[in-house]
C-alpha cells in the first residue's frame, strides 16, 4: 500500500523558523511551499526546491490569504475572482522559481484561514478547485478528507489527494479538534505513530471519542517547526515503512499516474 507524507516548509517570518526544513526534506515525500503571501521569500523559496530537487521530494505550492501579518490564520471574505487571482498568482510565483531549478510544481494545498473556510464553505471549496483545475488538470490537490474541498474537486473530476494530520485529534463529525482546546495537538512522537498508522491502516479517521469515521487517505501531514516534532517526523515514517508501507512522492503515486 502507498502512502505520501507532505509537510508546509519555506515558511520563514515572524511567526515561524524554517530552521527544520533542511532536516524534514530528508523525511517527508512532498514539500508545500509557501510562496510568500503568509510567509516565506524568494531566498526560502529556492531553498526548499533545491533541496527538494536533490531529495526527490515533489513540489507543491502552499497558497494563502496575503496577510503576513497573521501568518495567514485571519478568516478574509473575498470575492470569487479575488481568490481566483490569490491561486493563480502564487502557483505562478513557485512555478518560475522552479523552473529556474529545473522542477515543476506538481501539487497545490491552500494554507491556514483560507483552507479551514474552504473546509466547510462549498462555494469557496469551488472557487478554489475551479482555480486550480484552470492551471491545468495534472495538478494534484492535496485536501483534508471528508472535507468540502474533497467534494467540490470530485465534481470536476480533478487529482485528489485526501489527507490527515499526524498531530492533531478529531471531533466527532470529523473536523479537527480546535486549537483552543487543551487536546488539540499531539505531542508524544509515541502517540502520534500508533495514531497515525491506524488511520493508514483502516483507511479511517481515529476521532478523539474513539469513533472511527471511514475516509480516503493517501497523505499524512507532519508539522516541523521544532525539535520535538522533527523526531515526530521520523518516528511516523519509520513506522510506516517498518509496517510494509510504500512512501512516495504524490506525483509518483500510482493513483495519480
Amino acid at each position: 500500500m502507498e502512502i505520501n507524507i507532505n509537510c508546509d516548509l519555506g515558511e520563514k517570518s515572524k511567526h515561524h523558523s524554517n530552521k527544520y526544513d533542511p532536516d524534514l526534506l530528508e523525511i517527508v515525500n512532498s514539500a508545500n511551499v509557501a510562496c510568500g503571501f503568509h510567509a516565506g521569500d524568494n531566498e526560502s523559496m529556492n531553498q526548499v526546491v533545491e533541496i527538494s530537487k536533490k531529495n526527490s521530494v515533489s513540489i507543491g505550492a502552499h497558497p494563502s490569504f496575503n496577510d503576513p501579518e497573521n501568518f495567514g490564520r485571519q478568516r478574509m471574505n473575498l470575492s470569487a475572482a479575488e481568490i481566483r487571482k490569490l491561486i493563480i498568482d502564487q502557483y505562478e510565483i513557485l512555478q518560475k522559481i522552479s523552473e529556474n531549478h529545473g522542477e515543476k510544481v506538481t501539487h497545490i494545498k491552500p494554507h491556514g484561514a483560507l483552507n479551514n473556510m474552504a473546509c466547510e464553505d462549498i462555494e469557496l471549496a469551488t472557487t478554489l478547485a475551479k482555480a486550480i483545475n484552470e492551471i491545468s488538470k495534472d495538478l494534484i490537490y492535496l485536501v483534508p478528507t471528508g472535507s468540502k474541498m474533497e467534494e467540490a474537486a470530485k465534481k470536476l473530476n480533478m487529482k485528489i489527494a485526501c489527507e490527515i494530520f499526524a498531530d492533531r485529534n478529531y471531533e466527532d463529525d470529523g473536523n479537527l479538534v480546535s486549537r483552543k482546546k487543551s487536546h488539540a495537538l499531539i505531542t508524544d512522537p509515541e502517540q502520534a505513530k500508533k495514531h497515525v498508522l491506524n488511520m493508514v491502516k483502516n483507511q479511517a479517521l481515529n476521532c478523539h471519542s474513539g469513533k472511527q469515521i471511514p475516509c480516503e487517505i493517501d497523505s499524512v501531514c507532519i508539522h516541523g517547526d521544532n525539535e520535538s516534532s522533527l523526531a515526530t517526523a521520523k518516528s511516523i515514517r519509520e513506522n510506516l515503512v517498518e509496517n510494509g508501507l510504500i512512501l512516495k512522492p504524490l506525483n509518483l503515486m500510482e493513483k495519480f499516474l
